[in-house]
Parts: C-alpha cells; structure tokens; sequence
C-alpha cells in the first residue's frame, strides 16, 4: 500500500518471521487457541462442554473473517468482543462457551505472553549465529596487533581478535539476559475480571482444587511450565519493562560494535561488506558509506528507549487495572521485537562477511609503534649501562621533534632513524628494531582470545547449536 503510513520496521528492516509472529492473523488465531484450552480443561474437569463443540472450536482457529471482526468492533468499540461474535459465527454450535468465566486480558494477555516467548526464540536464533561469526572472526585475527584506543587516542596494542572479543562479551551478556527472561517467563493463567478467579469459582461451585487445576491445566495447554499465582486484571507489567531491557541491551552492544566498526572503516582497517552494485553516494562515486552499521546504530537508539515505555506503564497501573497500558503496549512490545529482530539481523549480515586490510593496519600501527616502544628503548640502554634519566631526556627530545614533523609536515615518524643516529643511544637501527616486534606489545591478548572462546562463548554456543546457521536477510 502506498496510500497509507508502514512502519519501516515492517515495511523495511525486519525479517519475514518476526513480521509474521507479530502479524494479526497470528495474534488473533492465539487468541482462538487460548479460547480452545480454556475450553477443553474446563470440558476436562466436568463442565458440560460437547466434543462438537471443541471440535467447532478446533475447525475454525486459523479462517479469521477479519472484515466481519472490524465490523463488530465498530459497534462494540471493544476488540475482545468483536473477535468472540466472530468466531462464534464461524463456529455457532460453540458460540455459548467461547470465553467462558474469561476477562478480556484472558487472551490478550496470554497472547502477548505467548509472541514474546516465541519472539525471544526469534531473538536467540540470530544472537547465537552472530555469536558464532565473532567468534570465528575474534579466533582468525587473534594474534594480528593493531593499535588500541583509549579517549580515541591511540594507546598500547592489542589484536583484532582481542577487539572483537570485546564486541561478542556484550552481545554474550545479552544472549544470556535473554535465555534468563525466557526461563522465568510465566503466563497470565486464568484469573478473572481483578485477578481473584471468582468467575471460575462460580462455574466450579466453588471447589477451589477444580478452579487451581484449570489454571495450571491451561497453562500447561499454552505451553508454560506455571502461570502466575497473583495478578490483578493483568500479568505484571513489569514483565514487559523485564523483556524490553533485555532487548534495549542488544541495542546498547549492537550500538557500540556499529560505532568501532564506523571509525574503523574509515581508518580503511575493517570495513563491513559492500555489493558489487552498491551506491555509497548520489553525488560521489567514489564513497563507500558503513550503511548497515549506520543504521544499527540509527535502530538501537529506537530500540533502548524501548523500556522506558514498559517503566512508565507499570509505575501508572492503578490498582488491580487501568487501560492506559493498551495502546502504548500495541506500540511499544511488538516495535522492540522488530527493531531487535532488525539489528541482529543487519549485525549478522556484516560478520558473515567483514573485509580486514592487514597492510593498513600495520601502516598505521608503525606511525605510531617508535613512540611506544620509546620505554622498550631507554631500558635497554640503561641496561647496558646508560643513564636513565639522561636517555630519557635524550629520546624524549628526538620523540618531540619527530612527532612535530608528523604534525606539522605530514612526514613520516623517523624516531627510529633519529635514535639510531644518536650517538648516547649508541644502538643500530636493526637492534631497535629487533625491540619493536609487536609481539612484545599486545600482552596476553590471543591468549585471551582463547581464554574467552573456550571459557564463556563455547558453552553457550553449545547450548544453542542448532541456532548457528541462521543467516541474514537484508532487504534494503
């Protein structure tokens, strides 16, 4: 439709299987199946429910007459009844025990709490191929030095590998803040109008054993392990600030990778891939512009704010409900789902093929490597016998002119070639050289790697092994 305002999301950066989690006939053919399990315990525990009826129910889960819906809600103003009255016209035999003792917030929220469960799911599938693709990347280059960064000024070595442990250790956290979301999440259960199961209680004649085994029977048909023992109308919306913090994270992680590898590409070290019919520019040819990581860094921004909405829903629930948490959560659930779905898949898409330009990296570690290894120097000499305090001053003077020169004339660092000619030094060139391999300047780091690999990133790669092979799909 090109009459009609699409959310980008939709329209541009999301993949087809978070779109489609998120879509109404997914929503509203869960809401038919909470209908359906609902049904069948109570039949279950002795309600005189018919199996044609369940059947009825059964037949018409996926066949949503969304026109006739529309229409009912039209009327109704109220969504939750315009679905009963449709689908009671599909399925008029069961019309009488659709819904039966439920609130709204029966489907609603179970529904919700279903999407998020599979979105989470969604989520793991790309954090784990992501993972994988750092981990191949951080083992390939563990061992090539290139200049670290400290205040974006340059400070002692460490290795590209290194650097890109740095980068899977906070998609990591993330990767496990999600498993732990997915591990305590519960549903809604059936509770009634202000959470205390009276409707329920009522059907069951009171037998308050039939009305906790309803819940934990519709839980368990709903795919939980429990539901919730206390809410009120709804589940704790705290839940929802919960989950949305844990997508907010991959948008902080993804926010700090897209930013290193923006000032990487244009130090021309790593750059993220670029088709061969790509356009960096309208105006000039010649550009190739970091456009995914541009946009992850554009989608997390959106994407962290993402709790705020949960937080300011939760702390204005006034007592057991109030419907001010609806529209805001239309938004602010499903969006969050969307633009996580969206980084990872464009993070992915940049690790399934990044480009690293060894030879500039070593220009660039070389223009700056004969002021760090100036120390390396003066205890050299001083271990031959020098003056420590007069070759300091000796190769400090040489390290200020030198580094002058740089900045002034745009000439090379010749600190070593001053120093070799230095008589107090009293060094050939090719011994100060020997003391610049870089080797002796990025400490443990492809130790480390390794470390990282074996010790954090393996056990949870293993424990998602059949998530690894997800691949990207960027469409724009």
């Amino acid at each position: 439709m090109t009459d009609v305002y699409l959310s980008p999301l939709v329209e541009r950066f999301a993949t087809s299987g978070m779109k489609a989690l998120w879509s109404a006939q997914k929503k509203f053919s869960t809401w038919r199946r909470c209908w359906v399990a609902l049904a069948e315990a109570e039949q279950e525990l002795g309600l005189d429910i018919s199996d044609a009826q369940l059947d009825a129910l059964r037949a018409h889960i996926e066949d949503i007459d969304f026109e006739k819906a529309a229409a009912y809600e039209k009327e109704m103003r109220h969504d939750v009844m315009a679905h009963i009255h449709a689908y009671g016209d599909a399925a008029p035999e069961a019309r009488a025990i659709i819904h039966l003792g439920a609130t709204s917030c029966y489907v609603g929220d179970n529904t919700d709490l279903i999407l998020m469960r599979e979105g989470l799911e969604l989520i793991l599938d790309k954090v784990a191929a992501t993972l994988n693709r750092l981990k191949a990347f951080s083992r390939e280059y563990k061992d090539l030095a290139t200049l670290g960064f400290t205040h974006y000024q340059p400070a002692q070595l460490v290795t590209v590998g290194k650097r890109a442990c740095l980068w899977a250790q906070d998609l990591l956290l993330d990767g496990i803040a999600v498993e732990q979301a997915l591990a305590t999440l519960r549903c809604r259960g059936v509770k009634g109008t202000t959470g205390t199961q009276a409707s329920f209680l009522a059907l069951f004649n009171g037998d308050v054993d039939k009305v906790r085994e309803l819940d934990q029977r519709v839980a368990a048909k709903l795919g939980f392990d429990a539901s919730f023992i206390i809410t009120g109308q709804t589940y704790p919306r705290k839940v929802d600030t919960q989950i949305l913090n844990a997508l907010a994270g991959i948008g902080e992680s993804a926010h700090k990778f897209g930013t290193d590898m923006r000032l990487l590409q244009n130090r021309k070290e790593v750059e993220e891939p670029f088709e061969t019919s790509q356009v960096g520019s309208s105006a000039m040819p010649y550009k190739r512009n970091p456009m995914r990581c541009e946009r992850i860094c554009a989608l997390s921004r959106f994407l962290m704010t993402a709790p705020l909405h949960g937080a300011f829903t939760t702390a204005t629930q006034w007592f057991e409900r109030t419907l001010d948490d609806s529209a805001i959560r239309r938004l602010s659930v499903p969006e969050a789902f969307l633009a996580a779905d969206a980084i990872l898949n464009l993070y992915l898409n940049v690790m399934e093929r990044p480009r690293v330009y060894p030879k500039v990296i070593e220009k660039h570690l070389w223009e700056e490597l004969p002021f760090m290894a100036s120390e390396n120097i003066l205890m050299h000499c001083v271990q031959r016998g020098g003056d420590r305090q007069a070759l300091h001053e000796v190769i400090r003077r040489h390290a200020q002119t030198a580094g002058m020169r740089v900045k002034e004339e745009g000439a090379d660092n010749d600190l070593i070639a001053r120093l070799a000619s230095e008589p107090a030094i009293a060094m050939s060139r090719d011994e100060i050289e020997a003391l610049l391999d870089v080797r002796q300047f990025v400490g443990r780091a492809p130790q480390q790697v390794e470390d990282f690999i074996t010790a954090e990133m393996d056990p949870f790669l293993e424990r998602h092994a059949h998530r690894l092979d997800a691949m990207s799909d960027v469409q724009v």
